[in-house]
């Protein structure tokens, strides 16, 4: 599918509506696109689905989906009550070099100035075809969440750079997580020990909780704030 540039958010949100209330199936019709039979083996499918029906052009490049706008896409499975599913990936974590880095220069900070936000009714039940694409909007974090974020990011940066990668889990970070991001247990990275040697460990990335983007979605959609 051929797409014109676009030149303004208005455009992206106009090309997001024309695709709300489309299954995966249909729209991977329309784009023929092969459906997996499930996401164990393509756990991004959907989301390079959407970017080829929105006409995302960063592909693998260190750069937002739509580099012309400054824009992230970021595709959230949520249930009936639309409630995320599961935590939301951004991007892989640095684990060397990083000790002079700021908050603002680092890449997960980028790429969460402008996010296109795509909700996909994608209850476990519903088969992989039948799965809903809702209605999509742009977000933009405010002070208050600007700050959170900041505080988790220097907080889980700090760890890492002390050689306390290995103590690090799931729980640490009211907004942010840092969790293991590797196809197996053989793709392994450098990073930093607890003596200061140099170890090879699993590669990890950072992910927004559930309950951050529950919270988000509430805002937008003027819904009770999840308990």
């Amino acid at each position: 599918m051929k797409h014109s540039p676009l030149k303004t958010p208005e455009q992206l949100l106009l090309r997001s509506q024309n695709i709300a209330g489309l299954t995966l199936g249909q729209l991977a019709a329309q784009l023929k696109v092969t459906i997996p039979a499930d996401l164990r083996r393509d756990k991004g499918w959907v989301g390079q689905l959407i970017e080829l029906a929105l006409g995302a052009e960063a592909g693998s490049k260190a750069l937002p989906d739509f580099p012309a706008l400054g824009i992230e896409l970021k595709t959230l499975p949520i249930d009936q009550n639309g409630k995320p599913l599961e935590s939301t990936y951004v991007c892989v974590a640095p684990l060397t070099g990083i000790t002079s880095q700021s908050w603002q220069q680092s890449w997960i900070c980028q790429k969460l100035q402008h996010v296109l936000w795509v909700p996909i009714l994608a209850e476990r039940q519903i088969p992989l075809p039948e799965r809903v694409i809702g209605s999509a909007f742009l977000w933009q974090p405010s002070a208050a969440e600007q700050q959170a974020l900041q505080q988790d990011w220097e907080e889980l940066m700090e760890l890492i750079t002390l050689g306390g990668i290995d103590k690090i889990r799931g729980a640490h970070g009211k907004v942010l997580q840092l969790r293991p991001k590797a196809a197996d247990s053989n793709a392994l990275t450098a990073a930093i020990g607890a003596s200061g040697e140099p170890i090879q460990t699993l590669p990890r990335g950072f992910y927004l909780k559930a309950s951050f983007t529950a919270a988000i979605l509430c805002r937008h959609f003027n819904l009770a704030t999840p308990t």
